[in-house]
């Protein structure tokens, strides 16, 4: 697991499973259908992103394309970090 989804996970658990790791199986399928994350808990994790990250997620970018899984919350912060660190 790379130190992205590490980091997204660690916060995911710690925030929002108060720390019970085995209630996030490392293959879930929706963070959101699956009632880890609502709306309210959307917001929290676009925070986290923004400050650990390091760049602001856009208004249009807080769709579940972008934020339903941790693999998909990875490669979005992937691929804006990278353009926040090289501006």
């Amino acid at each position: 697991m790379t130190a992205i989804k590490e980091t997204i996970r660690s916060f995911i658990v710690e925030n929002f499973l108060f720390g019970d790791e085995a209630a996030l199986p490392a293959d879930a399928d929706s963070l959101i259908a699956g009632g880890i994350i609502d709306s309210t808990g959307v917001l929290e994790l676009v925070a986290f992103i923004e400050e650990q990250f390091g760049f602001t997620v856009a208004d249009s970018d807080i769709v579940p394309a972008n934020l339903d899984t941790i693999e998909a919350i990875a490669g979005y912060v992937g691929r804006n970090a990278s353009t926040a660190a090289a501006a």
